[in-house]
């Protein structure tokens, strides 16, 4: 009894603590000011969750959810042999959906690598009979067809006994032992160096599972604003900043930036918005660049039982609103064991990228709108041209309160101007029924 007093005094003391500060008086280079740049105005970039646990088809969380043993889940790499793995093939469909970057799973939650590590043997070179490093091929198909590539990187990891102390997921996954928590920090930023060091020019690294070391405050919510452990951020986003300065960090903690951080990331909702129950408030929205990340189905990793696709137009419009508050949408896919991504999917891209050869102009290198998006609509802005997402197929829009000398007002990529009333309340815009786009239809507004 007393050392279990002796255990809650610590956790108690350690819980106040500020742990997880970044890096300490941290100012992004001019590499990194102009990468920031290019991040706001590409908009649009595709997220792959892939990983053994493709096998088993029941998404990437599947070692934790039907708490697989440590010796048993190490058995699937012996028999994950993707051999219709292409990596060209990705990167043109990317690019043909208006995609502007490439976000990978480097190592997920499950703790294997999927890249040639001299850090654990646990890797997909040396634990496969396919035994080819995919983020080399994939980065060098990304350079030849000038995509960005980012690597999205787990913190908590469910394999290694050095990740201890435990967190808050994985703890009835059998065979987890005990380890040293610093070791686990060397693990780490020895798996990072070689990442921004032997794959080319790395456009970012997107960290997640901050969360899973949080004490949590609040029943049934995933954040808190204290730490049990030290994460070492100032030291790990160091790191990454000498390596590569251009090179983003992201982090996806769901509450305010940290110093050291270049973009800020939303999962599954768009900024100010929480439907999940673990959105970042309002009141943690930074200054930094945005970007929302999505499912195109209902699952990160692949799951064979998913059937939850959007359909085109629900996709499109997340494009249209993320683009709204000003963010980029980061569309994930989750390729198939045999290293193809489903049909379904490949079809959805082609879709939105034929909507973005046409009306690219509304969204890349745009800025927020006036007004945030709702489901009536989602306002866009560049330069002198503020571009009006009708969503919801009504011919007379409103836009209280607007501001603004207006020059003319049409259809986008239309010269015949439309009727519209600007008076005190607001701006009242009137467009012919026979004009009504099923999806989106655009008003473009020319300021004087």
């Amino acid at each position: 009894m007393k050392s279990k007093l002796i255990y809650y005094i610590v956790v108690l003391l350690i819980s106040t603590l500020t742990y997880g500060q970044g890096q300490k008086n941290y100012e992004p280079t001019k590499e990194n000011l102009e990468a920031r740049e290019w991040f706001k105005e590409a908009r649009f970039g595709l997220f792959v969750h892939w990983g053994v646990y493709s096998i088993l088809g029941d998404g990437e969380w599947v070692m934790n959810n039907q708490n697989i043993a440590v010796d048993a889940y190490e058995k699937l790499p012996s028999f994950f042999n993707p051999i219709e793995f292409n990596a060209d093939e990705w990167v043109n469909m990317a690019k043909e959906a208006g995609m502007k970057y490439i976000t990978i799973t480097s190592r997920h939650h499950d703790g294997f690598s999927m890249f040639d590590t001299k850090a654990s043997h646990y890797n997909i070179v040396e634990s496969t009979p396919f035994g080819r490093d995919i983020l080399k091929e994939l980065a060098e198909a990304c350079k030849k067809a000038d995509i960005k590539l980012f690597f999205y990187y787990s913190l908590l990891d469910w394999n290694r006994d050095d990740y201890y102390p435990r967190g808050r997921t994985g703890k009835e996954i059998p065979g987890r032992n005990q380890g040293d928590w610093d070791e686990y920090i060397k693990f780490m930023k020895l798996q990072l160096t070689e990442l921004l060091t032997n794959y080319g020019e790395i456009a970012g690294i997107w960290f997640d599972g901050y969360w899973d070391q949080t004490i949590l405050s609040v029943p049934n919510q995933e954040k808190s604003g204290k730490l049990q452990i030290d994460w070492h951020l100032d030291e790990i986003y160091s790191l990454i900043h000498n390596l590569q300065p251009q090179c983003l960090i992201g982090n996806n903690h769901h509450i305010a930036p940290i110093e050291g951080e270049d973009f800020q990331m939303f999962e599954k909702d768009l900024p100010g918005n929480n439907t999940t129950g673990f959105g970042t408030a309002a009141s943690d929205i930074g200054q930094l660049p945005f970007e929302v990340c999505e499912t195109i189905n209902g699952s990160w990793g692949f799951n064979l039982q998913d059937k939850k696709h959007k359909s085109e137009k629900e996709l499109i419009h997340y494009v249209v609103k993320a683009a709204g508050y000003g963010s980029n949408l980061l569309l994930n896919v989750g390729p198939m064991p045999n290293g193809k991504i489903q049909n379904e999917h490949v079809q959805s891209l082609k879709k939105i990228g034929e909507w973005l050869q046409k009306n690219g102009e509304t969204i890349y290198g745009t800025s927020a709108g006036p007004i945030s998006p709702t489901e009536a609509l989602a306002i866009t802005q560049k330069d002198k041209k503020i571009y009006v997402h009708v969503l919801d197929q009504n011919n007379t829009v409103f836009i209280k309160g607007f501001e603004g000398r207006i020059k003319s007002i049409s259809l986008f990529k239309e010269s015949k101007q439309l009727v519209y009333d600007d008076n005190r309340f607001g701006l009242l815009i009137q467009i012919p029924e026979n004009q009504i786009d099923p999806i989106d239809t655009i008003v473009e507004i020319t300021l004087k």
